[in-house]
């Protein structure tokens, strides 16, 4: 077990997550040739960090209304019923079930729930620190990726190619920047 003692500023408590300060983005590939990004502007939850790092626990809920990519035509296709339904299902959510090392890093298993289907996934979870900051709270950095097949959730719009491929891949790589403040109260 990991204890606070070896994770320099390591608090154990109960975190928010700072929506401003924190990223819930996605890259997939494009007609077989480019890869496009995007993201969701509203993200919520709470990190419990325990005494030893692997008795953390994580809940998140993601808007998915709030997706973008940085193009309006292209999101609204995004969050129709072609792709994800977003007007049904406007909420996607994370509840972790494990947390294990993995060399210097952590694998973070969890419960992710799109469209209603939820599955169970990792995502390779990389700490970035803890410590003051300038309101006179505490905060914590995280970086989790990892990599999800859409089609698992629902997501099987099949756009084939003329001479072969798909417009979309099925693979969606994922990608959180994740800033937390402890809760006092």
């Amino acid at each position: 077990m990991t204890t606070a003692t070896k994770i320099p500023g390591y608090v154990a408590g109960t975190w928010d997550i700072d929506p401003v300060h924190s990223d819930v983005s996605f890259v997939v590939r494009h007609m077989m040739v480019s890869k496009v990004r995007g993201g969701f502007e509203k993200v919520s939850g709470e990190i419990i960090t325990g005494e030893a790092i692997e008795d953390s626990t994580v809940i998140a809920t993601i808007d998915a209304t709030t997706l973008t990519t940085g193009n309006d035509q292209r999101d609204e296709h995004v969050r129709s019923n072609d792709f994800f339904d977003t007007a049904t299902y406007p909420e996607w959510t994370f509840a972790s079930t494990g947390l294990a090392a993995k060399g210097d890093d952590y694998v973070l298993t969890g419960d992710l729930t799109i469209k209603g289907v939820t599955k169970s996934v990792q995502l390779d979870l990389e700490l970035g620190g803890f410590g003051p900051d300038a309101w006179g709270g505490t905060r914590a950095g995280f970086t989790a990726t990892g990599s999800i097949n859409r089609s698992d959730f629902g997501v099987d719009i099949s756009l084939p190619m003329d001479g072969g491929g798909v417009v979309v891949s099925e693979k969606v790589g994922v990608e959180l920047e994740i800033q937390a403040v402890l809760r006092t109260s």
